[in-house]
Parts: structure tokens; sequence; C-alpha cells
């Protein structure tokens, strides 16, 4: 999973992606030519969960599932009719979501971007700008899909598909809607991906409180986002102790989930993820799956050929299997669920996957 950091200038982004990573970098800049240098840094998900599994399978590694945290750099508010710079464009279409840093920390030597301190007013500003993108960007793949029609060539059929879900989403941004709020099918979203619609990316907001600040008094942020408060500064500076070190700020501060796990937490609930797990005794590793993901999916996850040949599934709930105090244990109580290819896979399953090829 990737995830961007953006915002406006003076939000804090590299302090919030340093609390994420416990990078000690600067924030992505332009540079010569436009272009856009971007500091990444990959971390663990954090889950007990896998170190249980782990604990039972005693194995030589134990793989967690990585998140990449990407700092893209500041935006510039009111980029015009040509929309944001291709190279920003060409970062956050990479991206499987998007953290909007916005600021509610007040720093008289830090002046804000707009003049004055307003997250909901930043949120809404960051949102607009990517709306806007989207609407140039529709806006010309509707009049190249004119010029083919005209023209001929591709099956004409498949063309006015394509031109309806573009005048649908037109339709939706012109109401100021993003495209991750319309209702679309699958297949009419596969129509609209690879042409660097920005709005249908999933957002999580990130409010960067001062130290004695709280989410709950900062009033509604954005109608229907995901939104989360993060003492940026404090938790940077935790994230750059060593582990026992920041253990005890943590505790000082009243800290009970670092922030990292927090916003992990809160992706994977923006995005509809979760994970499985897989185990022998030479590795247990976590892996990421869409919700609703099937047994198949799971198999095409850890290796094609588990999915090309895919016989079944033995499935178990990783606590059960804990409980049991072992696979072995589990076969032998009959405890281990067999599966087919179709099989929805839960958060938490461990899965041991049969396939001949």
């Amino acid at each position: 999973m990737r995830l961007g950091i953006i915002g406006l200038e003076a939000s804090g982004k590299t302090t919030v992606f340093n609390a994420l990573t416990g990078a000690q970098l600067e924030t992505g800049t332009m540079a010569g030519r436009g272009r856009m240098d971007v500091h990444e840094a990959s971390v663990d998900v954090p889950d007990a969960r896998l170190e249980a599994v782990s604990e039972i399978f005693k194995p030589k590694k134990t793989t967690h599932v990585k998140v990449t945290f990407a700092d893209i750099g500041g935006m510039n508010v009111g980029a015009g009719r040509d929309g944001l710079p291709g190279p920003l464009v060409n970062q956050i279409e990479q991206m499987d979501g998007l953290l909007f840093v916005v600021r509610a920390f007040q720093d008289p030597s830090i002046p804000s971007a707009l003049g004055d301190v307003d997250p909901a007013r930043d949120a809404a500003v960051l949102d607009g700008e990517l709306l806007l993108s989207d609407m140039i960007t529709v806006e010309r793949r509707l009049d190249k899909l004119q010029e083919e029609r005209q023209k001929g060539g591709r099956d004409r059929a498949q063309v006015e598909r394509e031109q309806a879900i573009f005048h649908r989403a037109m339709e939706h941004l012109n109401q100021e809607q993003p495209l991750r709020s319309m209702d679309i099918t699958p297949e009419d979203r596969g129509r609209l991906t690879g042409f660097g619609l920005l709005t249908l990316i999933p957002i999580l907001i990130v409010v960067n409180l001062g130290e004695d600040q709280s989410l709950s008094d900062l009033g509604e942020i954005m109608a229907g986002g995901s939104v989360l408060g993060l003492q940026g500064k404090l938790e940077m500076e935790i994230a750059q102790l060593p582990a026992d070190q920041a253990a005890d700020f943590l505790v000082e501060y009243g800290i009970d989930v670092p922030g990292r796990e927090r916003v992990i937490r809160s992706a994977y609930e923006t995005l509809g993820l979760h994970s499985f797990f897989t185990g022998n005794e030479d590795e247990v590793r976590a892996w990421m799956l869409p919700r609703g993901g099937t047994c198949l999916d799971a198999a095409e996850t850890v290796h094609s050929d588990m999915a090309r040949g895919f016989i079944r599934a033995e499935v178990i709930q990783w606590d059960e299997l804990a409980d049991l105090d072992g696979i072995a244990e589990a076969r032998a109580q009959g405890k281990l669920r067999l599966e087919g290819k179709n099989s929805v896979v839960s958060d938490g399953d461990v899965i041991y996957i049969r396939f001949n090829v």
C-alpha cells in the first residue's frame, strides 16, 4: 500500500511524514524544470495477531505487510485553467490512498499558507484542487472520444459506453463532488482508471494538532470524510527515539496507540482492506487483501502458481489456532475449514493453500 502525503505549505507535512516513518528528511520540493523530489519510506504494519501466529510456528522469519509513505510536497492554491503541475499529478495518481494534512496548530513563527488557521477550509481547498484537475482531465478525454467517434476505428458501442461514463463523471464533478463519492460499477470504474483522475483516490484527513489541542474541539472537518487527529510535532519526536524511550514517552503523554498505527488502521478502513496470514516453519507472513476477497484472490496474492493450480484452502481464525496450540492439533480436531476458490476470506484468517501445477 502506498499512501501519499499532501497538504498546503506550512501544514506540517514533513513533520507528519517523520512521525509516521521515524525519518528525519526534508519535505519534497519542486526542482528545476518542474521535476519533483519526493521522499519515501516503508514501515511494517503493526499487527499483534501476526506475532501470535509466529509464536505458534516459530519460523525462521516473520514478515509484516509494508506500507510506503510518500511525502509529495506542498500544493499551491489556485493552479488555474491548466490545473495541477504534471509531475505532481503523476506522483499523486500512483498512490493507493492520500493523507490530506491540514493544520490546526497555532505558531506565529510559521505563517499559515492562507493567512489564518482553518483545517476544514484547508481540507476543502485540497479536495477542490484535485477536483479542478479532474474536470480538466475529463473534459479533454471527452473531446478525444468525440473525435474518435467521428473518425471511427474503434468499436462505436465501446466508445459510446466510455463517453457515457465520462459524461456522468463530469456531471458529478460539476456538482463539486469528488469521483470517490460517485455510485459506480467496478466495470465503469475500470473505464475511468488510467487517466489520472485524482478524486477517485480514497482520502484520510490527518489534522495536525498542537500539543494541547483535541480533534473534538474543532468541529466537522469534512462531511463524510475519514478524519484523524495527530499531534505531529510530539509524535515525530517520539518516533525518532529508541524503542524503549519511545514507549516511556507514549505513557507519559497518555498516547495509548502511536500515530503510525492509528493512521495505518484508518487507512486500512478507508481503502477497504484487511489481513490474512500464512505460516510454516520457514516463514510466517501477513498479506493484505481487499475486503470481500476470496480464497482464490488470496492464493493469487501469495503466488500466481497457487491460483493457477488451486484445489482448496484450509482456513482457521488466528485466535482459534492459538488456542489449539498449532496447525497439527487443529487438523487432528477437525477445526480447519475446507474452503473453495469462491469462499470469502475474513480478517485474521490463517490460510493454507492446496494447489497442483
